[in-house]
């Protein structure tokens, strides 16, 4: 079972750069009028790849980090992986539909393109960060798929960079460059979990 829930991870992760293909191929082309480059960034950036992608790699392809495997029986690892599956399925959802959503307004890093709309409708109306969320439910769902307390606990790890350095900077820009019309909409919205 644990080559199946490993399997399904980087199966989520090839879907998340697919679906990105198209929006990374506007991003690049749209004429950018603000690019913010936070000294933080390459944190951020880092942690990200090494959290998701690296330590998971490695756990899958090497013994190397089998001395951090959890210590649970197999009848719970394979319970903890099913449910992973689910959290897995929502937050690829979650990715696909915050970029559906956001649009041509996507970018990789913190930016205001001359076309930039303030986006506040479809899953943006219940929560103002959802491709963070689903971070967030790829944390837990890495977690439970990578038995493993290095590489399990990476995507959470990189979430809590997100959280704490990236946010901050990307609703700062935002404020900057909507003002009040985005001010009113935190006020309408939270950050990570949706209002109901």
């Amino acid at each position: 079972m644990g080559i199946l829930f490993k399997a399904a991870y980087f199966g989520g992760l090839i879907v998340e750069v697919i679906m990105r293909i198209p929006y990374d191929r506007h991003q690049r082309e749209a004429k950018k009028i603000k690019q913010w480059a936070p000294v933080s960034e390459p944190v951020v950036n880092a942690g990200l790849s090494i959290g998701m992608g690296l330590l998971p790699l490695i756990y899958s392809l090497t013994p190397w980090l089998g001395f951090a495997d959890y210590p649970f029986a197999e009848p719970a690892r394979r319970w903890m992986g099913f449910v992973g599956l689910a959290i897995l399925a929502a937050a690829v959802w979650l990715f696909w539909r915050s970029h559906s959503d956001l649009g041509k307004n996507w970018s990789p890093s913190l930016e205001i393109s001359s076309e930039h709309q303030l986006v506040t409708c479809g899953i943006y109306s219940s929560v103002r960060h959802p491709m963070y969320t689903s971070q967030l439910l790829w944390g837990m769902a890495q977690a439970l798929l990578m038995h493993n307390w290095l590489a399990g606990m990476g995507g959470l790890m990189a979430f809590g960079l997100l959280y704490f350095l990236r946010i901050p900077k990307e609703e700062q820009m935002m404020l900057q460059h909507f003002g009040d019309e985005y001010r009113a909409y935190c006020e309408q919205t939270n950050r990570i979990v949706p209002t109901l």
